[in-house]
């Protein structure tokens, strides 16, 4: 791996394992958000804490910065840096140094990685994940599923170069949702708006 490369990664991996989910809630008077639910910095946990607010934010910032990790990147050290740094922003969300490693999920951060480097993958994430979270009510579903779309969709498009990339991601966020899958398997996932939905 080149030195621009491994820049790019470093630079990816800074700005992806802020942990604005711990961040927003501990600013709000929420405590600690890894002390509540599935102990994740993500979004859906946050909602755990009764702020929907805070979630959305925590959504959309875990998103944008991955974004702005593959933008700035490509603008400062080169533009075939984008996916090393989009790579180390995921790192980042679900392994921050900061927070002994214990990180997100990455679904909304690999989004924001889509967006710069593959928006035709990003329009089918946010579809699937959309309309699963909206059918289902079960936010590991539509997140492992929206996951799974990705290396699909580049595969469809041809997309060589990223395909293993994705491929990658989408087995980190099966792997980062295992007692998700062990929940379904039982049949006890909490759905989103559940009276469940804070303990489980």
């Amino acid at each position: 791996m080149t030195r621009e490369m491994l820049l790019a990664l470093a630079l990816g991996y800074l700005l992806g394992s802020i942990p604005f989910g711990f961040l927003l809630t501990r600013f709000a008077g929420k405590g600690d958000v890894r002390e509540i639910g599935s102990g994740s910095i993500g979004a859906t946990n946050v909602l755990r804490t009764g702020s929907k607010p805070l979630a959305a934010a925590t959504l959309v910032l875990d998103c944008l910065k991955a974004t702005a990790a593959v933008l700035i990147a490509q603008h400062l050290i080169g533009p075939e840096t984008g996916a090393a740094a989009g790579a180390g922003a995921v790192i980042g969300h679900l392994y921050p140094a900061w927070l002994k490693f214990h990180g997100g999920k990455g679904v909304a951060t690999v989004l924001g990685v889509l967006v710069p480097l593959l928006w035709q993958a990003a329009a089918v994430y946010a579809a699937v994940w959309l309309i699963l979270l909206l059918t289902t009510r079960i936010s590991s579903v539509a997140g492992i599923a929206a996951a799974l779309s990705a290396p699909v969709t580049a595969f469809i498009l041809k997309d060589v170069a990223l395909f293993p990339m994705l491929l990658g991601f989408a087995l980190l966020i099966i792997w980062k949702h295992r007692e998700n899958i062990l929940r379904l398997r039982k049949g006890t996932e909490p759905r989103i708006g559940s009276k469940t939905s804070s303990t489980a």
